[in-house]
């Protein structure tokens, strides 16, 4: 009798706990699929599924709620429409789309999922985040005091970038914007800012030399690539920016600065208006939706500063893309009034060797100064200027003669720092070399070189600052200053590389 006690009270146990359940029928909603095509799921029976809610499809694909209406919804689907057919079933997983973030992610080439395109393993994340997330508030945020160097002395010098900016490249097709913004990531192999780089709409062979040009010239450990191309789905490339903002968030949240790429938002806007008319959304301007506006504003005022004891940093660089150089378009407009500034690259330029072929008419930056290192500040004041007004004379040149002697000074000097703007790719400066090379135009020392020695001497500058002139060399980089005995050194110098060179240095 003692052996059947056990099973007996188990039993017992068991009854009880039957005994207070409730038993009551529970209502879980379940869709069907009405029709699937382009990208584009209609779906029917889930009348509390909010917008942008996580789909799930029977087949094992999932999508998201693009539009809204009384009896269905548009679902964007992730992965195309195989497998997907009228009266498949589809739930509400009850959640937003979430991308992995941290450092599992660095040196990975993924898609806007997170999931990894390069053959590796996937990221063992330590968080999924939602792909849209609030902007800072205002309060929120710091000032943007901190340069961010890119190496480009044409940028650095007349458009100076500070951590936490946004600034807009913008430029026609073939004139060297994702080569701009891949210079900058390269430049970051000597800083501590983390890089991350988004295609949307791009060529799998144009990412693959991006991604190879980073590997080669830059530090890929302190990257992630976040790929949408041509090939992946238009929901995937629609997500691609938010997915890589949020990465970079979850980097900023650790006190760490972040510079992000995004190539480019014009195809994000050609996807986002494919998606808005395949879900019957009014069109407007262009036929574009009403919210392309607020789509990109949302995104790119995730871009921002905090304060040191909070978190980091996140630096935007959007491309966009022109035709014939209207920068009056649609879009170019919108990201131009979103953005802190523009580069604005021009094909004229581009097409007589001029490279970067940055406008500097057009370009500007509205941190400016504020965010630049007080070396180069203090030696760049004047040459956006002078090259200002050395383009407008060079226009007039063209119908006459020059008798002027400080006409011809004028070009003379426009000239030179038209030849001095020039810069080989990944062949980024430090501020120092920046510093001594604008030091020694202010003083006309660079007056007498031509085109061809003016490159040879920023090509041997390095080399010679780090044999010769170490100490301010150092002091230049890690204080940002230039003090008088610092400056001469530098200028003297950058003077005797151009005396070897065959040009004659002024006293």
């Amino acid at each position: 009798m003692a052996e059947q006690d056990p099973p007996a009270a188990w039993l017992r146990r068991s009854r009880a706990a039957l005994a207070r359940t409730r038993l009551e029928p529970e209502a879980e909603p379940v869709g069907r699929v009405i029709s699937a095509a382009d990208g584009i799921a209609r779906i029917s029976g889930l009348p509390d599924a909010p917008l942008g809610a996580l789909l799930a499809f029977e087949g094992g694909q999932a999508g998201f709620a693009q539009a809204l209406d009384e009896t269905e919804i548009a679902a964007v689907l992730f992965d195309g429409i195989s497998g997907i057919r009228a009266g498949s079933k589809v739930a509400d997983t009850g959640d937003v789309v979430r991308v992995p973030v941290g450092d599992a992610l660095l040196g990975r080439v993924l898609d806007p999922l997170g999931r990894p395109i390069d053959g590796g393993v996937p990221p063992a994340a330590a968080q999924w985040l939602p792909v849209e997330r609030p902007a800072p508030g205002i309060i929120e945020r710091a000032l943007v005091s901190e340069p961010m160097m890119t190496g480009v002395l044409a940028v650095d010098s007349l458009f100076a970038l500070g951590r936490g900016q946004r600034e807009l490249i913008v430029g026609d097709r073939a004139t060297g914007k994702t080569a701009l913004a891949v210079e900058a990531i390269i430049n970051q192999k000597h800083s501590d800012v983390l890089c991350i780089y988004v295609a949307v709409g791009q060529r799998a062979t144009a990412v693959e030399r991006v991604i190879a040009a980073v590997r080669a010239h830059g530090a890929p450990e302190r990257c992630v690539f976040v790929v949408g191309s041509t090939g992946s789905a238009p929901g995937l490339q629609w997500i691609a920016p938010f997915a890589g903002m949020t990465m970079a968030e979850a980097f900023r949240d650790t006190g760490r600065d972040v510079l992000i790429v995004i190539d480019d938002l014009t195809r994000h806007a050609e996807t986002h208006r494919e998606l808005a008319l395949l879900t019957r959304q009014p069109p407007g301007r262009e036929a574009y939706p009403g919210d392309i506006f607020y789509l990109h504003a949302r995104l790119l005022e995730r871009a921002a500063k905090l304060p040191r004891e909070v978190g980091g940093s996140i630096t935007a660089l959007p491309i966009a893309e022109t035709d014939a150089g209207n920068l009056s378009a649609y879009i170019p407009t919108n990201l131009i009034s979103i953005t802190d500034g523009q580069i604005v690259l021009e094909s004229r330029l581009f097409a007589a060797n001029q490279r970067p072929a940055v406008d500097v008419g057009l370009s500007v930056s509205r941190v400016g100064g504020k965010a630049q290192a007080p070396a180069l500040r203090s030696v760049s004041g004047r040459v956006r200027l002078d090259y200002a007004q050395f383009q407008e004379l060079e226009m007039f040149t063209r119908f006459g003669g020059i008798s002027s002697t400080r006409v011809k000074a004028q070009i003379a000097r426009g000239e030179c720092i038209r030849a001095l703007l020039k810069q080989p790719r990944y062949a980024g400066l430090r501020l120092a070399d920046q510093v001594a090379l604008l030091a020694a135009l202010a003083e006309g020392r660079l007056d007498a070189l031509s085109g061809d020695q003016l490159a040879e001497l920023r090509r041997r500058l390095p080399a010679r600052l780090d044999s010769q002139g170490a100490g301010a060399l150092a002091r230049v980089q890690e204080t940002g200053q230039l003090d008088d005995a610092d400056r001469a050194e530098l200028v003297a110098l950058v003077s005797g590389l151009a005396r070897e060179l065959g040009g004659e240095a002024a006293p």
